[in-house]
């Protein structure tokens, strides 16, 4: 009986400070999404990239103190943020080191998913140089060990390689896709902007370059097109909404020092792109697809219906393969269209 009234209990209403957790979140980063099906975590759709935390690098990254990363660290966490990304060598240490400081201050560390990095020169350092070819990947299923389920890596509406090879990988194996440089290094920006950098006497970040690129000029009219048709300034906003439009399970970085950036990348997630929106974007550089899936044609998990030479071979239906949030009805895919 005793078993019983444990049971019924479970279905009592929650205490109240327990129900304030299921309230509107104060912005759309506190609508928590699972990560993925290897790793089921409930997280914030956007990281904070945490590179810029620190002044050790502020020769080519510029410099923020430790007041100024706490109060956008605060800034983040206040808007419902919970997943951060950084690295034990970012910023010569001082990176995870103040997140940590500023965690302790918060008291909020079991509120926070904390992805860091053991970084390969560490790891060559500890076991040898030369002597860990396999101390990484995903052979790790065969010997009983949980494989990796985030892959992160350069990815934007511009630089679209990862598109061949990595998303489909990281979907068969249900990994995340975590991506960085989604906003082209801080070169995603328009004529305004540029002008009012110069005046302020800001330059762009030097990292890949202190001057933007033709193809990044273009694009940023391109996104600038598009924001316009979606109603806001925000061409950040729109090459973020592109990235996550394209596969499920996107977590893209964000990075930056100041908090109205970090607020401009959080309207983000309220943009829903449409086909000729994303179909615009990506006619100002095409990808090529390369061989072999310039040759077989489109996943079939993707369309729905089998192409090229599997079309040839006879009637076939398929189970179509999940899509991203808000995008469930629409058609999009990750498939480039090959010019």
């Amino acid at each position: 009986m005793h078993c019983c009234v444990e049971f019924i209990g479970a279905f009592e209403p929650a205490p109240s400070n327990v129900r304030k957790s299921s309230r509107e979140p104060p912005t759309e980063l506190g609508r928590f999404r699972v990560s993925s099906s290897t790793a089921g975590i409930r997280v914030s759709p956007l990281q904070l990239g945490a590179m810029s935390i620190g002044e050790a690098w502020s020769s080519f990254m510029g410099s923020m103190d430790k007041e100024a990363s706490f109060k956008l660290l605060d800034a983040y966490f206040e808007a419902g943020g919970n997943f951060i990304d950084t690295s034990n060598n970012y910023q010569n240490e001082q990176s995870e080191a103040w997140i940590g400081e500023w965690m302790a201050a918060r008291k909020n560390r079991d509120q926070i998913v904390l992805a860091t990095k053991f970084t390969t020169d560490y790891k060559y350092w500890e076991i040898g140089t030369g002597n860990a070819p396999n101390h990484c990947g995903n052979h790790k299923r065969s010997s009983g060990k949980t494989p990796f389920s985030v892959y992160q890596g350069r990815w934007n509406v511009l630089l679209r390689d990862f598109e061949r090879d990595t998303i489909p990988m990281a979907l068969h194996f249900g990994m995340t896709l975590a991506p960085w440089d989604v906003l082209g290094g801080g070169k995603f920006q328009i004529k305004k902007q540029i002008e009012e950098r110069k005046q302020k006497g800001e330059a762009l970040r030097s990292m890949f370059g202190a001057e933007q690129t033709e193809d990044q000029v273009k694009m940023s009219e391109a996104l600038e097109k598009v924001a316009a048709e979606q109603g806001t300034e925000s061409i950040t906003a729109i090459a973020l909404a592109y990235v996550m439009a394209k596969a499920p399970n996107v977590f893209p970085l964000v990075g930056g020092r100041k908090i109205e950036h970090l607020q401009d990348n959080i309207s983000a997630l309220k943009i829903k792109l449409t086909k000729e929106q994303i179909e615009t974007l990506e006619s100002v550089k095409p990808v090529h697809l390369g061989f072999p899936n310039d040759f077989i044609g489109e996943d079939p998990k993707l369309s729905g219906k089998p192409g090229g030479l599997l079309a040839a071979s006879s009637p076939m239906s398929f189970v179509v393969a999940s899509k991203p949030i808000g995008y469930e009805n629409i058609g999009t895919s990750i498939t480039p269209s090959i010019p």
